[in-house]
């Protein structure tokens, strides 16, 4: 492998068209495209293209690459990107209870929505935590139920 650039585009595309569990498979996989790499130097790959691990219905882990589109991030940074188009297409269902909004999502799409919601640094949501396929926001206190359908269904279908 000639270069960094070259050796990130190859994880990207076996982590796209390959169910990978652990590093040592990409490591794997990696030198059998003729490309040798150290555990630590794949684990900072993996950390700087944001390559997560989520479980899989099989009791197993996969590797998925998170939407990384920067100018997505940019719009939604400054309040300017309404997500009618980039909708998240694995959402299931949202319930309130008082300030807490809890989203349950398809496995694997919850890190990507928490991500939407906080990149868009909104005073509606103080933060987000997510799981595989569930994310808790905590709402501010003063916003009312009606207000937070409002505000999240610029991330969901509602």
């Amino acid at each position: 492998m000639k270069n960094k650039k070259e050796r990130l585009q190859l994880i990207v595309n076996l982590v796209k068209k390959n169910i990978i569990g652990s590093q040592n498979e990409l490591a794997q996989l990696l030198e059998k495209n003729g490309c040798k790499v150290t555990q630590a130097t794949l684990s900072r790959d993996l950390k700087s293209m944001k390559i997560t691990k989520v479980a899989t219905n099989g009791g197993g882990y996969m590797y998925i690459i998170p939407d990384n589109n920067k100018l997505q991030d940019s719009m939604l940074m400054s309040g300017q990107h309404s997500m009618t188009v980039h909708q998240q297409v694995g959402f299931i269902s949202i319930k309130l209870s008082g300030n807490i909004a809890v989203i349950k999502t398809r496995n694997g799409y919850a890190a990507g929505l928490a991500y939407d919601i906080d990149m868009s640094h909104s005073d509606e949501v103080l933060g987000t935590i997510a799981g595989a396929d569930t994310v808790f926001a905590i709402m501010n206190e003063s916003l009312s139920h009606e207000d937070a359908m409002k505000f999240f269904s610029r991330f969901i279908p509602l």
